[in-house]
């Protein structure tokens, strides 16, 4: 679960970065106090990122900001879709419907992971 570790502190530092006043407490929440569904989406979206990452040949570098973004959101509404049979709608808004606190962070998160492959 290293790997979703990743995601997760990639996640909380994002949120203290973009987050206008004080975040939600489940929005900082450490690595393990996370719930067991949170761990296992965290994991897989690191690793679709990475897998995309290296199938690319490490051309996704070339990506712009938002579609890195768009990407970490996309993997993580199918995450959603997995762990939910009807999950929240902000769980699985569209990138237009997304805050802006939460679509820097999506950023954020891609190119962390882009600094561990």
């Amino acid at each position: 679960m290293n790997d979703g570790r990743i995601f997760r502190e990639a996640w909380i530092d994002g949120v203290n970065k973009h987050y206008p006043g004080e975040p939600k407490p489940g929005y900082v929440t450490p690595w393990d106090a996370t719930p067991e569904w949170e761990r296992e989406a965290a994991a897989a979206v690191y690793r679709q990122v990475r897998d995309f990452i290296e199938v690319s040949g490490g051309h996704a570098a070339r990506l712009t900001r938002e579609q890195k973004g768009r990407f970490v959101a996309i993997c993580w509404t199918a995450q959603m879709f997995r762990h939910f049979e009807d999950p929240k709608p902000g769980y699985v808004a569209d990138w237009s419907d997304l805050p802006l606190w939460q679509r820097e962070t999506d950023a954020d998160i891609f190119e962390r992971i882009e600094q561990t492959v």
